[in-house]
């Protein structure tokens, strides 16, 4: 199994807004005062177009589709979170805690694919769990490794335990599960997604252990990471806040490997932190302030990353 890929998926906005349905849960958004709905969306367009152009000027194959105005999904922005692709040729959608964001499944991104080359045989469809009032987000609830055959998961009310063990069942991943919280007002609260905190590559690990408030987990989970001999890459929490958990390595051209975040990712990480990763990996960031802001999402969760067959 490769854990990178040349191809992703990403979704462009055009009605993108702070979505009053997630911010019961996601810290990280905020309202962005005196702006409208219209200027916040336009600066998310902008944001958006000038990450896929990076992304395309290194080779990454970068599938964008638009958004549609009806109906009313503010985060479709964030594909990851109701679909994943996988080299069998399965695509998953997975059962999403915000109503409106339920409403971004859409069956046309499949043709469309498949009108790009991509084989689909199967699609794994968990989305009935929404029903009991159960969720697992996609690739922001689990972070695979898919080399080592490992998912892990930070378990949330986005992200529900047995759902989470169904899921590595199903795709024959061995689970890792832990809790990790993040300080909100003095209190220790559950983070909402677990691409916020971690991000596995494919000889690299980026975390931020000291979200993991259980010492038994944050050694099981450490050690987990070492024994693949990945290189651990320790960040802090004032970091996570500026989403530099939230990355993701992908293929460039001549199978050159990247690592995509955020220009505040980027810039709140130490010299001797991208010294590290630079060991592995050429560092790839552009700006994401409003979506960041707005959305609580950066640019891990802007990329559902495809790797379904292709057509002989």
């Amino acid at each position: 199994m490769n854990q990178t890929t040349n191809s992703i998926l990403m979704i462009r906005p055009v009605a993108f807004r702070m979505n009053e349905q997630t911010a019961v849960n996601n810290y990280y958004q905020k309202v962005l005062d005196g702006l409208s709905k219209e200027t916040v969306n336009a600066k998310a367009q902008q944001e958006f177009d000038a990450l896929v152009q990076k992304l395309r000027m290194v080779g990454i194959n970068v599938i964008v589709i638009d958004d549609t105005l009806s109906p009313d999904t503010p985060d479709s922005i964030f594909p990851n979170n109701w679909i994943s692709f996988h080299e069998n040729g399965d695509v998953v959608l997975f059962p999403m805690f915000a109503e409106n964001r339920r409403e971004e499944r859409r069956e046309d991104i499949l043709d469309i694919l498949e009108d790009n080359g991509f084989v689909i045989n199967e699609i794994m469809d968990y989305t009935s769990a929404e029903e009991d009032g159960f969720y697992l987000e996609g690739t922001g609830s689990l972070i695979l490794d898919r080399e080592n055959g490992k998912a892990y998961c930070a378990l949330s009310p986005r992200a529900d335990e047995e759902l989470f063990i169904e899921f590595c069942e199903d795709f024959e991943y061995s689970p890792v599960i832990f809790e990790a919280y993040q300080t909100v007002d003095g209190e220790r609260k559950l983070i909402y997604h677990t691409n916020v905190m971690m991000c596995v590559g494919e000889t690299f690990a980026v975390i931020c252990a000291d979200c993991i408030d259980d010492k038994k987990e944050r050694k099981m989970v450490l050690d987990s990471l070492r024994g693949d001999e990945k290189e651990v890459i320790l960040i802090t929490e004032a970091q996570v806040n500026n989403f530099t958990g939230n990355m993701l390595e992908l293929k460039g051209a001549d199978d050159r490997r990247y690592l995509v975040m955020s220009n505040s990712a980027h810039q709140s990480l130490t010299k001797k932190q991208i010294a590290q990763l630079e060991e592995h990996v050429t560092i790839l960031s552009s700006s994401l302030d409003t979506i960041e802001a707005c959305g609580g999402g950066s640019a891990r969760c802007m990329m559902a990353e495809i790797f379904l067959p292709r057509e002989e």
